[in-house]
């Protein structure tokens, strides 16, 4: 976006009549939205992040380095105040991990283990039982599956939205249902939208009943591979082996830095992603890029002249990858708080540009959503009426206990071709992209920081 354009759009503005505090609003946003697309400190910062640090598995080493690292960036970004809140979730280790179909030459499959997944102690070998989706696993019986290796090929399919992720059932309960029914073990065809040779990894279910057999991912040309042999109407084995598994309890922590608000009314807008990342990749665009992309938003918040009144909370949750750990702890620790926590927003799908919003708040702020419209119409990011915002995993947590939330819609179109995957790396960011995802929110913040409504509580029966 040109000077020319954000000058132009204030001067219409300011022909429009309003308040002077609604002017003085515009102003600000319109600056704020020129700084952020030409700044670098999200990209520097995701670099810093995914070079210096790397891979941040819930309980590894790269983890706790993750937490140092946060910490410290917040201390240098001027944040008036930064600390850590203790997390604790059982730790999941990944070793090694092969596979191979058999025959007179055996097959390499490219395979990952699922997240939670038990190993196979070894060498397991069987025959594999095709599925084309979850549900026909679910309505197959104990007799076509006891023994087997249980194989689904249903394949996700691209959206903006990412609603393809539909598909990711057939990892959360794939594991359990066909334990429930005998099998050996389960493949899944990766839930992604790539035709990589690389398998997406991500956890299974911690709600399920039962204990899960060992599971793994097949990248989608070994999965296509697979359904071919299969294809000949001869009986096809498989074998795997999976060194993984649960081993005790690990610790992490939430990182959170503040920003104060020109005010005394301790109230904040609280925005954040995850810190932590799976071990396949470095995390760039799950979910480094909400990392960067919020932490340089509230600095540049921060950095006028004049302030907000409200103030500005960055949570950089703990282990959201393995069971959304640290979001569900912070809103333990803050559930008597809700009447400070005014209103969240969560970066958690990738870099692709913001190109909608949702909202989730009280009937009687509603109205004040128009002005965001408006706020955001230079970057053409509209509003979203026809369903409510989430939240995101962790934020949406706060959600549910009654605090209101934005949804700032990320383009998923080719999110989930990386998505935790090897792929996952810096070079996939477009750092242009970056810079129009802040402008997207320190509009949101400065919007929902100037004014002194109260845009919960909103209903917690979703």
């Amino acid at each position: 976006m040109t000077r020319y354009f954000l000058l132009a759009f204030l001067l219409v503005l300011s022909g429009c009549g309003g308040s002077s505090d609604s002017r003085a609003l515009k102003n600000s946003v319109a600056a704020l939205q020129e700084k952020a697309l030409q700044d670098q400190t999200a990209w520097i910062l995701l670099e810093s992040l995914t070079t210096e640090v790397g891979s941040r598995m819930g309980g590894s080493q790269g983890d706790a380095k993750a937490v140092t690292w946060a910490r410290q960036k917040m201390k240098e970004l001027g944040f008036d105040r930064v600390w850590l809140e203790f997390v604790e979730f059982p730790r999941w280790v990944r070793n090694s991990e092969t596979g191979s179909i058999l025959g007179n030459e055996a097959i390499p499959l490219d395979l990952t283990a699922l997240g939670g997944s038990p190993g196979t102690s070894g060498l397991l070998q069987g025959e594999i039982v095709h599925y084309e989706n979850l549900e026909a696993l679910e309505a197959a019986t104990p007799e076509e599956v006891e023994g087997k290796i249980v194989f689904i090929s249903e394949r996700m399919e691209r959206h903006q939205s990412g609603a393809g992720y539909a598909t990711v059932r057939q990892r959360s309960r794939g594991p359990f249902v066909a334990s429930r029914k005998g099998a050996l073990a389960l493949l899944i065809r990766s839930v992604g939208t790539d035709y990589d040779g690389v398998p997406h990894t991500g956890m299974i279910s911690g709600s399920e009943e039962g204990d899960p057999v060992p599971s793994a991912a097949l990248s989608h040309p070994s999965a296509d591979h697979l359904a071919q042999a299969l294809a000949a109407g001869v009986p096809v084995s498989v074998e795997m082996n999976l060194d993984c598994g649960f081993e005790g309890k690990a610790v992490s922590q939430n990182v959170i830095g503040e920003f104060d608000g020109s005010g005394d009314s301790g109230e904040f807008v609280i925005i954040g992603g995850h810190l932590d990342s799976w071990d396949l990749g470095t995390g760039a665009i799950d979910d480094g890029t909400g990392v960067s992309i919020t932490m340089a938003a509230a600095k540049l918040v921060a950095d006028q002249e004049t302030r907000p009144p409200r103030g500005i909370r960055v949570v950089l949750f703990a282990n959201e990858e393995q069971g959304i750990y640290g979001g569900k702890a912070y809103a333990v620790a803050h559930a008597d708080e809700l009447d400070t926590h005014i209103i969240g927003a969560e970066s958690d799908l990738g870099s692709g540009r913001i190109y909608q919003f949702k909202s989730r708040v009280s009937e009687e702020s509603a109205p004040l959503i128009d002005e965001l419209t408006k706020l955001l119409s230079p970057l053409n990011i509209p509003y979203n009426r026809e369903s409510q915002a989430s939240g995101g995993a962790d934020i949406g947590q706060m959600r549910k206990l009654g605090m209101a939330v934005i949804d700032l819609n990320h383009d998923a179109s080719y999110y989930f071709d990386l998505h935790h995957t090897r792929n996952d790396q810096l070079d996939r960011v477009n750092p242009a992209d970056l810079q129009f995802n802040v402008a997207a929110y320190v509009t949101f913040i400065q919007w929902a920081a100037s004014t002194d409504a109260k845009f919960g509580p909103v209903p917690t029966s979703e």
